[in-house]
């Protein structure tokens, strides 16, 4: 805390023993930045938007219900333009841990990832730059899918890191049915030296 939020730090360091502090730290800003997303998207027309895991899961914070925070604070100002841009790409990043894409963060990851690209976005980094960067996430996050995923990608013949990260991305890949299509196929592979992965929890 002391490194990102009252020293000069202005860039975000991630590693795979850091990688749960930036969960949790953007995992806030998804929630309480202000945006469509949250007010009209899928977090309110696909159920109680208070009883997802991003919501009724939040344990952080000084107010115990997520919904004193949930889309309450501009933090980020976004043009027409940039917030069109943020809902193209958020629909088209999924996490391992659920069957959805970042548009509907009903999860820890997911609003933590919404937070990052909206971030980034409001940065004016260019749409590859984001995808690669939320590829960096969810693999520290889930590292167990990204290596089952790049073994299957050699199995068949393919460069892991010559795939767009998009792709690697997208629910083929990345969404919690798309990864348990590559891992019943690349088989209980055990990788050392990893821990258990990325759990919706704090």
């Amino acid at each position: 805390m002391d490194k990102y939020f009252t020293s000069d730090q202005k860039q975000i360091e991630l590693t795979l023993e850091n990688s749960r502090f930036w969960v949790d730290v953007l995992w806030g800003l998804g929630l309480a930045n202000k945006n469509r997303i949250l007010t009209e998207g899928d977090m309110m027309t696909e159920g109680d938007a208070s009883n997802f895991a991003s919501t009724g899961g939040w344990t952080l914070g000084k107010l115990e219900n997520a919904m004193n925070y949930y889309s309450k604070y501009p933090y980020i100002n976004l043009s027409e333009k940039q917030q069109q841009t943020v809902e193209e790409i958020a629909g088209n990043i999924y996490r391992p841990c659920c069957g959805n894409s970042t548009a509907f963060p009903d999860c820890n990851h997911g609003m933590a990832m919404l937070g990052l690209i909206e971030l980034m976005v409001s940065q004016n980094k260019s749409p590859d730059e984001i995808y690669k960067t939320a590829l960096a996430f969810n693999t520290y996050w889930f590292p167990q899918t990204y290596l089952d995923t790049a073994y299957y990608l050699k199995q068949n013949g393919r460069d892991y890191s010559k795939v767009p990260p998009e792709e690697l991305l997208s629910e083929n890949f990345s969404s919690a049915m798309g990864y348990q299509n590559t891992s019943e196929k690349v088989g209980g592979v055990e990788w050392p030296a990893l821990g258990s992965g990325g759990s919706c929890g704090a």
